[in-house]
């Protein structure tokens, strides 16, 4: 179907409007004179901005935390954490879902991430992937999304259609659906189950919201899987015990991880990372408790993957 020239102004009149409502697309007063200026201070005013990201994350915790609560519990369920949205927002939820694996050994398919336009708008823009809703559903059924799993939409306006259709539709199936804007009042902000919002407020170069509020959607997720991974037993003490050692810098990381955690050797993390299969976690117990690769795995196993409480098993049942 054609559309009119008076129609297609209109469509951009509301387009305009809607940006002009969003403290994200606003105009900075800081830094009005930033073309004007020598690279040192362009720098220093984008710097001065970057200075808001963490406090405005911060006012966000208290929903961060009721996200991440709900993820713990659908990873212990069998649940996975699926992200999604498109342009910056879309490729930052899959930095995070790639990192999960060689940071914590877990299946590639426990965190997903998802774009608008598929695998080439990692790279490149995908014209429209962002406004068709129905896509959105058939990326989520390809995944085949379920009430086990958890759902986050991003979007830095908060009212991109594919990643509201996306939240609508796991609200369909009874999966938890999280939200993560940096705009308060968004849509999808009312439309999902747990609404985060990092009001980091206008950009310093206007509407580049892959500066201060793609920073602030990066902090969020990786508070989320990390603070998730912490909750099912994924490190001792600030330790990444589950780190996945696949080259060399993993595998002096995995020996500095037990010498870290144990005050041994590094002939000693070695002989017991080769015993137990490079398993920084299991060795760490070999060496703190004396068991061997059998009665470890038991430990890890029935204290449900968590060092700290297996170490403790052992001493009280000594």
């Amino acid at each position: 179907m054609s559309v009119t020239p008076q129609e297609s102004m209109a469509k951009e009149q509301a387009l305009i409007n809607d940006l002009a409502s969003m403290i994200s697309e606003g105009q900075n007063p800081a830094t009005l004179e930033i073309d004007l200026l020598p690279t040192i201070d362009i720098l220093k005013q984008i710097n001065q901005q970057d200075h808001l990201v963490a406090s405005a994350v911060e006012k966000a915790i208290p929903e961060i935390s009721v996200a991440v609560d709900y993820i713990v519990e659908a990873f212990k369920n069998g649940g996975r954490l699926i992200y999604i949205g498109a342009g910056t927002s879309g490729r930052l939820g899959i930095l995070d879902a790639v990192e999960c694996p060689p940071t914590f050994s877990v299946s590639d398919k426990m965190v997903v991430g998802i774009i608008a336009g598929g695998e080439s708008a990692i790279y490149k823009a995908v014209e429209g992937a962002e406004d068709n809703k129905l896509l959105a559903i058939k990326d989520l059924k390809h995944v085949a999304l379920n009430k086990n799993d958890v759902l986050v939409g991003i979007a830095a306006s908060g009212r991109t259609p594919y990643v509201i259709s996306a939240i609508d539709y796991a609200n369909e199936l009874g999966a938890v659906s999280v939200s993560v804007t940096c705009n308060p009042g968004a849509p999808i902000l009312a439309n999902a189950k747990v609404g985060i919002c990092a009001e980091v407020g206008p950009e310093a170069l206007t509407g580049s919201t892959r500066m201060k509020s793609g920073t602030a959607q990066k902090l969020i997720l990786n508070m989320l899987t990390t603070a998730s991974m912490i909750r099912r037993g994924k490190s001792y003490k600030n330790l990444m015990i589950d780190v996945n050692a696949s080259n060399e810098k993993l595998y002096a990381r995995a020996s500095r991880i037990v010498m870290q955690a144990t005050g041994c050797k590094h002939q000693v993390a070695r002989d017991a990372l080769a015993q137990s299969g490079y398993s920084a976690k299991l060795a760490i117990l070999m060496i703190l408790t004396g068991v061997d690769v059998a009665a470890a795995k038991e430990l890890i196993s029935h204290n449900d993957g968590f060092l700290r409480a297996a170490v403790d098993d052992h001493n009280t049942s000594k």
